[in-house]
């Protein structure tokens, strides 16, 4: 059955979202125009329009018209491996416009630009500090000493015995209770702050910070959150559940933490301040802008428009 394809100005701002949904051995599909996701205890419909990101793991299928209903409703679509904690691939998100990219193609190019953008990201770390003239590396072993005092702090205050942050991709039951808890917390916040960027249109591989990756800025955003989040999170979750599912038990804390929003609309409004455009509605980052060509002389010229005729 056909369903009514909504129009931007009618969907739910980026900022007014929930954060994410992660389903696993499921079938999901299309019913009168809701995502439905089928399993053993039943269906549930899920409404789609007002969720950031939707965490496919293993054992999961989804129908045609099911994806272009979440892509037309500007949910973002993310497939992830067993616990959740590998990125294989996602899909297109609503953003249609250039226009952040463009600004953060622009700063990551110019070093002393990705510098300033760098420092602004350290400086929501220090707020109470003044860190515009520290130099990378003084950067980088100011926030190391910060994240040390506090894995001592959480370890104290919920008595894990803590050993370092041990993470392999690849043997997962190999890590330790808390290492697990971390790993199944941080890539539940890495999804929410890639849906976050994709929405705004920028690139998720051009990273300030880390460089290298195709999810870069992703690590650069959720960077800024993982001391007031994803760290406690795990330490709790890590004192609590000494058996059972402990990627389970970690995403959903994660769930009832970012369940109000708040932190989305947090990292929209960080995201713009950052790259250094203007803290405006949030709807600006889904809006449609005119494909263009580009002219190094005449500024964007009309698409669509044979030029061949052109003569100086």
């Amino acid at each position: 059955m056909a369903y009514h394809k909504t129009k931007i100005v009618e969907l739910p701002r980026i900022s007014d979202r929930v954060t994410f949904i992660y389903i696993e051995h499921s079938k999901i599909n299309c019913v009168d125009g809701s995502v439905t996701v089928a399993e053993k205890r039943g269906i549930v419909r899920i409404p789609i329009s007002m969720i950031g990101v939707l965490l496919l793991g293993p054992g999961t299928s989804i129908s045609h018209q099911a994806m272009e209903l979440m892509g037309n409703s500007g949910a973002s679509v993310a497939w992830v491996g067993e616990y959740g904690i590998r990125h294989y691939a996602h899909g297109r998100s609503l953003s249609h416009t250039s226009r952040f990219m463009e600004i953060q193609a622009k700063l990551v190019s110019n070093s002393r630009s990705r510098l300033q953008v760098a420092r602004k990201m350290y400086q929501m770390r220090f707020p109470s500090e003044d860190v515009s003239s520290l130099t990378m590396q003084q950067l980088r072993a100011k926030e190391g000493a910060r994240i040390r005092k506090l894995y001592r702090k959480m370890s104290s205050e919920y008595g894990i015995k803590w050993n370092g942050r041990v993470y392999d991709p690849d043997n997962f039951e190999g890590g330790d209770l808390i290492n697990k808890a971390l790993s199944s917390a941080n890539v539940a916040l890495y999804g929410l702050a890639h849906c976050a960027i994709v929405a705004m249109g920028l690139v998720p591989g051009l990273g300030f910070i880390h460089v290298g990756h195709d999810l870069s800025f992703v690590y650069d955003v959720a960077d800024l959150y993982k001391a007031e989040t994803t760290i406690p999170i795990a330490f709790q979750v890590a004192s609590e559940y000494e058996s059972g599912d402990i990627a389970k038990q970690s995403r959903r804390k994660v769930r009832d933490a970012f369940v109000d929003g708040k932190l989305f609309a947090r990292i929209v409004r960080d995201i713009q301040i950052v790259i250094g455009v203007s803290d405006s509605n949030v709807e600006h980052t889904i809006e449609v802008e005119p494909l263009s060509l580009w002219d190094n002389r005449d500024g964007n010229v009309k698409y669509g428009i044979n030029y061949s005729n052109y003569k100086e």
